[in-house]
C-alpha cells in the first residue's frame, strides 16, 4: 500500500542587503517569473513552496521519500532594519545569504549576515547565493569564484552562483537548503 508522503513545515529566510536580489530568487522558484521592476521589501514578506525530497537528492526508497513546506520568509534588506531583523530570524532551519556580484558593498556584508543568522540558529543550515551571475563575465565568475574559497572557508557553508533572471542555480539552492533543513528532523 503506497501511501502519501509525511509532510513536514519548516521556516527559511532569505537574507542581504538591499536590492541583491532576495524577492527575484524567491520568484523565479516559486513563480518562476523574473521582473526587472525593483520592489523594495518593507519587513518580511512569507511565500510558500512544497518541495519533494527525491530519491537522487536523499538516496532514500519511494517509502522514503519526503516533502518539505517552505516557509520562506523573504527579509527586508535596509540598514535601518538590522535591529528587528533576529526576530524575524528565530526559529529558521535554514537561510539563503543573498549577495549581488556587482556590488562589492553586499558581497563584504555577506560574511556579517551568515554570522548574524548563525548566532541566533546555532543548528541551522546556510547558502551564500551569489546572484546576477548573467551581468558578469565568464573571466570575472572564474576570478569570483576563485577567492571564495579563502574568504568564506571558515564559515563552512556551501557559496553557489545564482541568477534569479535565468534561473541558473535557483532550484538548486533552494532543493540543497530543504534537503539540508530535512536532514535535521
Amino acid at each position: 500500500m503506497n501511501s502519501s508522503p509525511k509532510v513536514i513545515s519548516q521556516k527559511m529566510c532569505l537574507v542581504g542587503d538591499f536590492g541583491v536580489g532576495k524577492t527575484s530568487l524567491i520568484r523565479q522558484f516559486v513563480d518562476r517569473q523574473f521582473s526587472d521592476k525593483y520592489l523594495s521589501t518593507v519587513g518580511v514578506k512569507i511565500s510558500r513552496k512544497l518541495v519533494s525530497i527525491t530519491n537522487s537528492i536523499a538516496n532514500t526508497t519511494e517509502d522514503d521519500l519526503k516533502q518539505l513546506q517552505l516557509i520562506v520568509w523573504d527579509i527586508e534588506g535596509s540598514t535601518r532594519f538590522q535591529g528587528i531583523a533576529p526576530s524575524y530570524l528565530q526559529g529558521a532551519k535554514g537561510a539563503l545569504i543573498v549577495g549581488d556580484v556587482t556590488r562589492q558593498a553586499s558581497m563584504q556584508s555577506l560574511k556579517g549576515h551568515v554570522q548574524l543568522f548563525q548566532s541566533i540558529n546555532p543548528h541551522s543550515h546556510v547558502i551564500i547565493a551569489l546572484n546576477k551571475v548573467d551581468l558578469i563575465t565568464v573571466h570575472e565568475k572564474e576570478i569570483l569564484f576563485q577567492s571564495i574559497p579563502t574568504e568564506f572557508a571558515e564559515l563552512k557553508v556551501l557559496v553557489k552562483a545564482t541568477s534569479a533572471k535565468t534561473g541558473e542555480g535557483v532550484d538548486e539552492i533552494f532543493q540543497t537548503l530543504a534537503y539540508q533543513m530535512l536532514m535535521l528532523e
